[in-house]
């Protein structure tokens, strides 16, 4: 065999790196006797392609040593390195070497440096790069445009391809595929609309990447009867198109499309990923039934997905949304990983579920395990701490956040503010409110609200006003703070006039919640004839809320005819609710009917319903007391009566007489 060289030593080496035998490649590259450019590009092109961003660098730094010339061809693939591996500080260093070797003006290292800086999150420096370039090509703008695409700057792709196409450089599928990722991000549908044309006008309209991108486009924009139409017109669909458009039914809302969805995709034999089940449950959560979800979760661990990570958070967050939280929990427990997510899912869930306690438990945990929480868990611990009102442990947490850093965020500020009113403090609410640089529409609503809860009308709508004023348009939730905090303050006119308005000046139509507020609103005032009147003209069916709220008005105002007919039409939505039963026995007893108290509690007992005992909290010195009627378990029960029996003398000296007409009478 003739002897070798360093050509045939190159042969072997680059053939060994495209059969990703690297290992194999490596070895013979270690025992070359000589080395040229070709060998050590060669090796570092093969490193950075298959992903071992590392050795890349490394072999880099040895060439130098070695005091080889340095190629465009070197710079490009060790950048390449160095961006899949967010070493900024690396390419930097490289950035300069190539400045000195004289690339500053070439395209091929140019065009690497911005690649480099974008997936480093360094646009600015990306930006400068592209801006001092005197010639670009399409993978030069294709580099800037996936940077600001990456990072959520739309308005910037947008503009970006703009100048392209005036400069007459002719995009490809990746600029399609990166400017439609653009649109989605600023929810520009007409500007996806415009792309999809100019798409077609260029011959791409065909291809597949090209296509579910429009997919994903139109989805997250919210045109889901455009992203179908597309979808049913490619004549070749892949993963990640089916994987969007099962996605956008279940983001929208549309579950049963999109578990249809799931089943073709099934019958197409696709094949399913994480992102396929993780949609599917998705849709799942939205859905009343959990049939399907569990059927789903069967398929799941066939398949062997139940120990991924992101499936995992998936079926945690389905069965929270149902209120399963055994088998959340469960889900939860057999996890072999877990992330922030996953602990927010649970704690999330165990807060809408109104198990606060379980949800701080949780948190506990979470901290044990050095979980870091972020903005998201703490805005769930802190809605724990309002729904127990618990005021001491709200401030303990908020004493974390400021220690973590997050007081600033606008999640956060919110909760806090919302905590804060529920909790009774206004204060504290006021001076959070008052501190935060930013404010959203869920941070106007909170502070409304707190104000509303607290007896504080008059202050509630002038901080409304305040909003409008700064631009911020109110929702329907913000509504329900203002009518809340007309009804509690007697502020009727003032109440008719913000319900009226709602229509009129935002162009929202009034839903069952701002109806039930208007009848609380005018029973509270007397004025019951005009909230029987406002019930006759509903656009819907009266529900239990609205019944609710005219009975508890009649039985204030002792309006016999309209409480009994308030109460007949609650037992028809709600037989089983003690609470209505109770209120009417009170009307009766109140206009000295004693025979109809007597039918009301026989129905009661023939119907099987019981009253609940009352319950009230107390937190003192961070404990939390409860107190239940008729209850003398507490251990300092005698010291509580005593307490209680002095403050009923004081009453009675100072002259209170009750009034017995309002006192809910016992019913069992």
């Amino acid at each position: 065999m003739p002897e070798r060289d360093v050509v045939s030593w190159n042969v072997m080496t680059v053939g060994f790196a495209k059969c990703e035998r690297l290992e194999d490649a490596r070895q013979l590259f270690d025992k070359m006797p000589e080395r040229d450019e070709f060998t050590w590009n060669s090796m570092i092109s093969a490193y950075a392609r298959h992903g071992y961003n590392h050795e890349a660098i490394d072999i880099f730094c040895g060439m130098q040593r070695a005091g080889m010339k340095l190629s465009n061809f070197t710079f490009a693939s060790v950048l390449s390195a160095c961006a899949s591996e967010r070493a900024v500080d690396q390419g930097q260093w490289l950035h300069g070497l190539s400045f000195v070797a004289g690339f500053e003006s070439n395209i091929f290292v140019s065009s690497a440096l911005i690649d480099m800086y974008a997936k480093c999150g360094r646009l600015k420096n990306a930006r400068q790069v592209f801006d001092r370039m005197t010639e670009r090509d399409c993978v030069s703008w294709n580099a800037m445009i996936t940077g600001y695409a990456c990072h959520g700057y739309g308005e910037e792709v947008l503009h970006l391809f703009w100048q392209m196409n005036h400069a007459g450089v002719k995009p490809n599928e990746f600029t399609f595929v990166s400017l439609l990722g653009g649109c989605s991000c600023v929810s520009a549908a007409e500007q996806g609309k415009q792309i999809h044309a100019h798409v077609m006008r260029t011959g791409f309209g065909l291809n597949i990447f090209v296509q579910s991108a429009l997919v994903d486009t139109y989805v997250k924009c919210g045109r889901i009867e455009d992203a179908r139409q597309l979808f049913d017109k490619m004549t070749e669909k892949d993963q990640v198109s089916w994987n969007g458009m099962i996605s956008g039914y279940a983001r929208h809302g549309f579950g049963g499309a999109a578990l249809k969805l799931f089943g073709e995709m099934q019958a197409a034999g696709m094949n399913l990923d994480e992102f396929t089940f993780t949609s599917a449950l998705g849709a799942c959560a939205v859905l009343p039934a959990m049939e399907d979800g569990k059927k789903i979760h069967g398929h799941i661990i066939k398949m062997g997905f139940e120990s991924t990570i992101f499936v995992g958070n998936g079926l945690i967050h389905m069965y929270t949304k149902k209120g399963s939280m055994d088998e959340a929990k469960s889900v939860f427990s057999q996890m072999p990983q877990i992330d922030e997510v996953s602990w927010n899912a649970l704690i999330g869930g165990y807060v809408q579920d109104g198990q606060g306690e379980e949800s701080l438990n949780l948190f506990s945990q979470m901290q044990q395990a050095g979980e870091k929480p972020n903005e998201f868990t703490f805005a769930n611990v802190l809605r724990s701490c309002a729904c127990l009102a618990s005021l001491a442990l709200g401030r303990k947490i908020h004493g974390n956040i400021i220690q973590i850093g997050l007081e600033s965020n606008i999640y956060v500020g919110s909760a806090l503010v919302d905590m804060y009113g529920k909790c009774g403090s206004l204060d504290n609410a006021c001076q959070v409110f008052d501190m935060m640089s930013e404010r959203d529409l869920v941070t106007w609503t909170a502070m409304i609200s707190g104000y509303a809860q607290n007896g504080h009308g008059r202050e509630a709508i002038q901080l409304f006003e305040q909003m409008l004023l700064a631009g911020t348009k109110p929702d329907e939730v913000t509504f329900i703070g203002v009518l809340s905090a007309c009804s509690h303050a007697g502020l009727v006119d003032e109440g008719c006039h913000y319900f009226y308005s709602m229509s009129k000046d935002h162009h929202m139509k009034p839903k069952a919640d701002h109806f039930a507020c208007m009848i609380d609103l005018l029973g509270r005032a007397g004025r019951l004839g005009e909230a029987g009147d406002l019930i006759d003209k509903l656009p819907f069916k009266p529900d239990a809320t609205i019944w609710g709220a005219l009975l508890s008005a009649c039985r204030v105002h002792g309006n016999l005819q309209l409480g009994k007919h308030a109460a007949e039409s609650l037992i028809k939505l709600e037989p089983q609710n003690a609470a209505t039963y109770v209120q009417l026995s009170n009307i009766y007893a109140a206009a000295g009917r004693w025979e109809d108290v007597a039918r009301i509690r026989k129905m009661m007992k023939d119907l099987g319903v019981k009253k609940k005992p009352g319950c009230s909290w107390i937190e003192v010195k961070k404990n939390m007391h409860a107190f239940v009627v008729g209850d003398r378990s507490h251990p300092q029960v005698k010291e509580i009566y005593a307490l209680l029996e002095e403050l009923l003398m004081q009453m009675k000296v100072a002259g209170y007489v009750p009034n017995k007409n309002l006192m809910l009478l016992d019913a069992d």
